[in-house]
């Protein structure tokens, strides 16, 4: 099990009683397998930090799900939109597989803030967009985009199909099988 230490590593340095103070105000939650997070037209109130499994998020219009992004274990995830303005997702954030995770409400993060100025740092976790910004502001060819999600999420062919993957980078299964041949 990690530790609010190496959990929060990523975003900045903490003393002992800010780790306290992080355990204190967070919660753990276990999912199971297509376990919903997030409903579409619910407010995001809340960021997690994946301990152990996958999630996935997705809009569907009613027949077709399109994949919005995938989300693997030691990330943060939520929905920017939704938390940021408080509006209704457009998004659902599905379990791929059994999973646990670390809840963070906004509420509890404010009160973090407030009780230590360290945890101004965890606003680099609201970054993570900028991954998508880049993948879909770049015209980047279909093998551009398997080669950057490689390097910006190394495990996500081991956990998730081929299809998922070109949904999330908006190419046909069938160009990303010929990408992955030729890598």
């Amino acid at each position: 099990m990690m530790s609010a230490q190496e959990i929060l590593a990523s975003v900045g340095s903490f003393s002992a009683h800010d780790l306290l103070l992080f355990e204190e105000k967070t919660c753990r939650k276990i999912f199971k397998k297509n376990d919903l997070l997030l409903r579409q037209g619910e407010v995001c109130q809340s960021v997690y930090f994946i301990l152990s499994g996958s999630f996935f998020q997705f809009q569907s219009d009613g027949i077709v799900e399109t994949i919005i992004d995938l989300h693997l274990p030691e990330e943060w995830m939520y929905n920017h939109p939704s938390l940021i303005d408080q509006k209704p997702s457009d998004t659902t954030i599905k379990a791929f597989e059994d999973a646990e995770v670390i809840e963070l409400s906004l509420y509890q993060l404010h009160e973090l803030i407030a009780r230590s100025q360290s945890f101004l740092h965890l606003s680099k976790i609201f970054d993570q967009t900028n991954h998508r910004t880049y993948l879909f502001d770049n015209a980047l060819s279909p093998a551009q985009k398997y080669d950057y999600i490689k390097k910006a999420k190394p495990f996500i062919v081991q956990v998730f199909p081929v299809k998922m993957i070109a949904s999330y980078l908006k190419i046909a299964p069938e160009t990303l099988s010929r990408v992955r041949a030729n890598y």
